[in-house]
Parts: C-alpha cells; structure tokens; sequence
C-alpha cells in the first residue's frame, strides 16, 4: 500500500537530525525503573502482525506529575510497551497558533526530539479539530474581510504547511481532520472556516488536499469517536455519509481512524460488561473497509462508569470488554494499521476529569493498560493476548 504507515523506523527518524536532542536515555529514568510489564512488549506484539503499538503523550515542560516524557516513570512505561507516540494536545491550533501571525512550536519540537531519543515513531494529532470550541478564540472571532473565501483558503493552507514542512520525514501519518460531525444536525459542523469559505466540506477537503500537497506518500486519516455501543448508531451512520461523500468528491483520505474510547454506562446482566452490538459495527467496518480505506484505533481507553467499585472486579470486566473489542478489530487484520491508546497510565488519562466518564461513587476511572503506581493491569494482558492470537 503505497500510503501505509509501516516504514523503517530508523529511516523516518533520520529527519529529526535537525532537532535538538533531550539529553536522557531510559525514557529520563536517571536509574530508577518503574515496574512495567515483562516482555514482549505491546508493540513487539503488534509487530508481529505488521503494526504498531503506541500512546498518546503530553509535553509538560517544569512538570513532572503528568502523563508526559518529563515524568521518568510515565516514560519508562512508555518507551518499554511501544514503538510510536502521538501528541496529546501539542499539535493542536491552540498549543502551536496562539495567533494569527504567531507560531509555538517548543512543546512539540521537545516531544519530538525526545522521540528520536527513545528511537520512537510519531504520529500528528491533529491539523484541523474542526470544532468551534477547540478552534483558539482569535480564530473563532476572526475577520475574514472582503474575500472570505480566499482568506480562510490562506489561513488553513499556511498552517497545514507550517506543520507538514516542520516535521517532513519525521510524521508519516496525520489526522488531518478531526471530528467534523455536528450531531444535532447529522451533517459536517459549522465554524469559523467553514462560513467564510462556503461550506464545512470545503474546510475539509482543501485540509486533505493540502496535506496531500504537501506529503505525497503520507498516510492522511479523518479521524472520529464513533464507537460499537448502541447508542453510537447515528454517529456511525453520520461518520458514513461523510466517508462517502469524500470518496465521491475525490478528496485523498487514506484511512478512518477509530479513536475507540469505547463505554460501559450501563451493564448487560448477562454478561456483566457494557452493551455492545458487534453485528452492526462489523457492517459499520465492512462499509468503510469496502470505500477504500484503512483503519487505524487511535486513542483507545475504557469508560468503566456503570461498573462496581471493587478494583478487582471492575479490572477483570474492563479487560473483558477491551479484548472482545480488540478481538472483532483484529478480524479486520488485513485493513487495520497502528494501535494507540490515549494515555497508558490511570491517573493521567483524560476520562478523570471528562464529565460524561466521572463515576458516580467518585473513585478514580481505571481505563488504561496501566494503573496510577504503573503497574500493568489486567487490560494490558487482555490486548497483549489479543494481538498474540491475531499474530498466530
């Protein structure tokens, strides 16, 4: 496949010659050694079914009680189970566009360098979120003047190349666009962008085209949240329609990625886990796969809100949901590419303090492969176990 983003990882690296390294080795350890899972590792796992393993990490410059490559034991999780990194919010408009005219890329130039360290791929989050609140305030206020059309067309384009030339030969697969979908009213949302230039598919597909532009042979993914849960039916039907009318257009979108935060606000009595509905996200796959496109899961985690306090228990069915996800993923081996979770440490990862994952006894959510003394869980053997079967 011309546009995958299996590469020789020494190869991709050698672009980053020109920045900086971060002096540490061990993921910053300066000798200590946090108790991670014994090998194989996640990402020699997956490898051995010819994709990656890897997590989403923050950069947290003066801070090391965070989910980021400053904190030595986050690292060292980190660096032992995978072989890619993608940014948390370092990509993102707000981190690196803090106005018009002015670019921040420290953060994610240290991540960056610190990845080449660790001989670590990296993936970009993301070009476009194309979502009102997560667009900085200038951009949202922002006068378009007399042609709104050609300067929202120079405003994106500018910042996909800023990006796209600053990191060429290091990132080889974006999420170019991000969560484009208005729920309300089934259809591409409105922002900013999208009323100077027409439409929201007009945003999206010059960001596309311009990342094509720019990186012939990079992988370019629309990413979104749509997940296998019942209530996630219109988002897959919302997700669809939107596939297709990029393929219909002719905009270059290589893949979907499945950011796979995947939920269990109420229980099944007869399995004790979450409702799912495999059948109906199997023909949401076989639609996607029969367009054209790759997969990819981008930001696993688990929601565990509906289910007991007991760690053990709670533990024991969220690794239980986690691989009967993994497992149906997995049967689409021949579509599917790279594997990320969104943080691979409990207490770092965004569903503490996301309103809708809270639980109601306000014990702390336990949805990632590791726990917050990282120590590796039941959920990290669950996909390890997974990707082992898929591999045979």
């Amino acid at each position: 496949m011309t546009n995958g983003p299996i590469i020789n990882r020494r190869s991709a690296l050698a672009g980053m010659a020109a920045l900086p390294l971060i002096g540490c080795t061990n993921g910053g350890m300066g000798g200590l050694d946090a108790p991670v899972s014994a090998p194989p590792s996640l990402d020699e796992l997956a490898m051995m079914g010819g994709r990656r393993f890897g997590s989403a990490v923050a950069s947290t410059p003066g801070n090391v009680d965070a989910g980021s490559f400053q904190n030595p034991s986050y690292a060292a999780v980190v660096t032992a189970e995978c072989g890619l990194v993608v940014p948390e919010n370092e990509m993102k408009w707000q981190a690196i566009r803090p106005s018009r005219d002015t670019y921040d890329f420290s953060r994610m130039d240290a991540m960056v360098a610190w990845a080449k360290s660790q001989n670590l791929d990296m993936r970009g989050h993301t070009l476009l979120w194309h979502r009102p609140q997560w667009f900085p305030k200038w951009l949202n206020d922002y006068d378009f003047g007399a042609n709104p059309v050609v300067e929202a067309e120079r405003l994106l384009t500018e910042h996909i190349r800023a990006v796209t030339d600053r990191y060429r030969g290091v990132i080889t697969s974006y999420d170019v666009v991000n969560e484009a979908i208005d729920h309300d009213t089934n259809a591409p949302i409105e922002t900013s962008l999208s009323k100077a230039m027409g439409s929201p598919e007009a945003v999206i597909d010059l960001a596309f085209h311009t990342a094509r532009e720019q990186l012939p042979t990079a992988q370019l993914v629309y990413n979104d949240y749509m997940s296998w849960e019942p209530q996630h039916a219109e988002h897959r039907a919302d997700v669809l329609r939107l596939l297709e009318g990029l393929r219909k257009r002719g905009t270059p979108v290589d893949a979907l990625g499945i950011q796979s935060h995947i939920e269990m606000f109420e229980i099944d009595p007869a399995t004790g886990i979450g409702p799912y509905d495999d059948r109906e996200w199997r023909r949401f796959l076989d639609e996607v796969t029969g367009m054209g496109y790759r997969l990819l899961i981008t930001e696993f985690d688990v929601k565990d809100k509906a289910l007991p306090a007991d760690i053990a228990v709670r533990d024991a069915r969220v690794a239980d949901f986690a691989r009967r996800y993994f497992d149906v993923m997995l049967e689409y081996s021949d579509h599917l590419d790279d594997i990320l979770v969104w943080g691979m440490v409990d207490r770092f990862n965004w569903l503490q303090g996301f309103d809708q994952a809270r639980r109601e006894d306000g014990l702390e959510v336990r949805g990632a492969p590791y726990d917050s003394n990282y120590r590796a869980k039941p959920m990290r053997d669950a996909i390890a176990e997974s990707l082992r079967q898929a591999a045979v």
